[in-house]
């Protein structure tokens, strides 16, 4: 085969990776949250508590693991592990009647995240693309904001069918169906063909990016925007079906209409990532974020959900595409892996304890008010750190190499 051709099939696999593990999995999930209140009773804050719990137990235990795996064994089998895993964890969640039993398959949910989502699909991405990297990206993202897109109906019309419940099993084993067959096949990077044990040798140590600012700047930009874009998400539903009487349908278009508008910003923050300065693109989709959360407060404003639904899924879109793009950029790609196993654990953190708090916080007050500023305030502090971030890719580290440095100075 090819390289152009296994280029195509690699990006086609993490498409429906992401598609699967984030679109279905991640965005489909909270879609399920109002059911749960009315079905047994449980508060919003015991509802967000499962995706709060399983990522702070699953996140710092095996982010990092997962990051130094990936580096050492690749990507392939750990995206298999996480695919079962996600599929395991919806059937379970589709079956639980008791906060145990949801916790349980939340971990579960949690593992296949870290597995299968995007930290091997970052990885096997920049393995196998240079130039036009961004643009790889942002196409196998769109698996994410379609996927997303697509849950909010296909959950509607299972629920009518076969009810919520089974509705959550029947995206479980479409998980499976959907990413299970591509990642079983796909090959792990370019240097696979010439020694299968090239990707073990010669990799560089991590600990000299730990000491550098940058890091820390990406590590807590990026951790305050996840937060304040997970406590937004986790809670959209919540906020529409239970706060503002929109109906199963209506509540829908809107979720729909957030996850659509994503692909714009998937493919538009690709695009951008290829030609100008990856800080500035970074930038950009923190103040989107940041500009949409207040326009919750306009609710019962005509046209202002969908003119938040635009605005918010563009600053997604780009969200978790833009951040390895920065890391590859400022670390290079033979740490990649276990750059963004830190990072990425970092970020769960903040995407799980963020919408716990807001529930708790709405439960207290009888309101989403308080909720929604500490959000806005959140994406703010994230904005900042991203704008103390060196512009150009001019400080990859020594230690990269040369051979490994020339391709992170595009854009």
């Amino acid at each position: 085969m090819s390289t152009r051709a296994t280029q195509a099939q690699v990006a086609a696999t993490s498409f429906f990776a992401l598609f699967a593990i984030v679109g279905l999995a991640l965005y489909g999930l909270p879609f399920f949250y109002d059911f749960m209140v009315r079905d047994f009773g449980w508060s919003r804050g015991q509802v967000t508590s499962g995706n709060a719990i399983s990522k702070l137990i699953v996140g710092p235990l095996f982010g990092f693991l997962a990051g130094w795996l990936v580096d050492r064994f690749g990507p392939r089998r750990l995206m298999i592990a996480g695919i079962l895993m996600a599929g395991v964890a919806l059937v379970g969640l589709g079956m639980i009647r008791t906060l145990a039993g949801f916790y349980l398959f939340y971990v579960f949910n949690a593992l296949g995240y870290v597995c299968g989502g995007p930290l091997p699909n970052q990885v096997l991405l920049s393995r196998w693309f240079t130039g036009g990297r961004g643009r790889a990206m942002g196409v196998a993202y769109l698996g994410i904001g379609i996927g997303g897109a697509v849950v909010p109906f296909l959950a509607v019309w299972l629920t009518r069918v076969v009810g919520w419940q089974g509705a959550l099993q029947g995206l479980g084993v479409l998980i499976v169906v959907v990413a299970l067959p591509m990642a079983w096949f796909v090959r792990e990077s370019p240097a696979s063909t010439t020694s299968p044990t090239s990707t073990n040798l010669h990799k560089p140590s991590v600990r000299p990016i730990l000491h550098r600012p940058a890091f820390y700047l990406l590590l807590v930009g990026s951790m305050c925007s996840i937060a304040a874009v997970g406590g937004t998400n986790q809670h959209l539903k919540l906020f529409l079906s239970l706060d503002h009487g929109f109906t199963q349908g209506a509540a829908a278009q809107i979720v729909s209409l957030v996850l659509a508008s994503s692909l714009v910003g998937r493919l538009g923050m690709g695009w951008l990532a290829d030609r100008i300065p990856k800080k500035y693109v970074m930038l950009l989709i923190y103040l989107l974020v940041v500009s949409a959360i207040p326009l919750l407060f306009l609710t019962a404003t005509p046209g202002a959900i969908y003119f938040f639904a635009v605005v918010f899924g563009i600053g997604l879109g780009g969200e978790y595409m833009v951040i390895p793009l920065m890391a590859a950029e400022l670390f290079g790609v033979q740490v990649l892996g276990r750059v963004m196993g830190i990072v990425l654990t970092a970020d769960g953190v903040g995407e799980a304890v963020a919408p716990w708090l807001v529930g708790r916080m709405r439960d207290a007050a009888g309101s989403y008010a308080s909720g929604f500023v500490a959000l806005i305030a959140c994406a703010l502090v994230g904005a900042l750190a991203i704008s103390f971030l060196p512009r150009t890719s001019s400080a990859v580290p020594a230690f990269v190499g040369a051979q490994h440095a020339a391709p992170l100075r595009e854009g």
